[in-house]
């Protein structure tokens, strides 16, 4: 019973971001230069711009915006763990994830010029020239039918389409050469992920 109040009480782990001498940046309860880096601490001073602190936020992408900015965010910074946080690796087998990371790895070391949610394309038709029409014509409102004009209502546009996936533009190392990665999106568990 005494030995249990003289031992210390257990310490929380305080987590530590740190930037290494290459610039990438590390998360650890260990002292930063015990890594050989250097502690970064977000600016939130009075002189700070909003949003200029990136703030971990926890749990995952709710929103198609909030995945779209935690992938631009994780390309680039160049992190390839941030980016791997937000792709679906429900189901997958050992071999095919170190072969998804190595994917990511590359991807997240590219410059990124673009991320663009693509949809699928809207069904056209189209009537051939001099063909009968079939149209269905809605109802005259009942305000047109007192003022005893034909008008018919106006036709909507389609709502637009959920995105299916998301084209990533970036350069390669030289700087011009373009490269283009598509990422599915999938919705799981009432979040947006990525996948290839």
């Amino acid at each position: 019973m005494a030995i249990a109040t003289l031992a210390p009480a257990p310490a929380q782990a305080q987590v530590r971001r740190c930037t290494t001498p290459d610039g990438g940046t590390v998360y650890t309860d260990r002292s930063c230069g015990s890594l050989g880096a250097v502690e970064t601490r977000p600016d939130t001073g009075a002189g700070s711009t909003p949003g200029a602190a990136l703030r971990y936020r926890g749990g995952c992408s709710r929103r198609l915006q909030d995945l779209i900015f935690e992938v631009t965010s994780a390309i680039d910074a160049r992190d390839t763990n941030w980016l791997a946080r937000s792709y679906h690796w429900a189901g997958m087998g050992h071999r095919n994830g170190y072969a998804v990371l190595e994917r990511l790895d590359a991807i997240a070391r590219r410059p990124l010029l673009n991320v663009t949610a693509l949809r699928p394309a809207q069904t056209v038709v189209v009537a051939a020239p001099g063909a009968p029409q079939a149209t269905t014509a809605a109802p005259a409102p009942l305000s047109a039918l007192v003022m005893g004009t034909a008008a018919t209502a106006p036709r909507e546009p389609p709502a637009p389409r959920r995105p299916v996936a998301l084209r990533i533009d970036q350069v390669l190392s030289d700087g011009a050469t373009p490269s283009t990665t598509t990422f599915g999106l999938r919705r799981h568990m009432d979040c947006w992920w990525i996948s290839l």
